[in-house]
């Protein structure tokens, strides 16, 4: 973990949040005193299998009757 100062922070934030975005956690400081942490946002990765797993649980897939999408509802006039 690392500590800045603000006046660092605001000068250097982009290369201090590649530093976050690497898995490092940055403290930022005034006169010494820890006023505000960055944090590496928790991704959650999920495989094809995971994915296909809950529309399985959900009803599987119907390939013969396709979804209504959204737009399908309203007639778009082209003319």
């Amino acid at each position: 973990m690392r500590q800045v100062q603000i006046a660092h922070a605001k000068a250097h934030l982009s290369a201090l949040l590649e530093l976050v975005e690497a898995g490092e956690e940055i403290v930022i400081a005034r006169r010494g005193k820890a006023v505000a942490r960055l944090v590496p946002e928790q991704r959650v990765l999920r495989s094809a299998a995971d994915v296909l797993r809950e529309v399985w649980a959900q009803g599987g897939l119907d390939i013969d009757s396709p979804a209504e999408l959204p737009l399908d509802a309203h007639q778009i006039d082209l003319d």
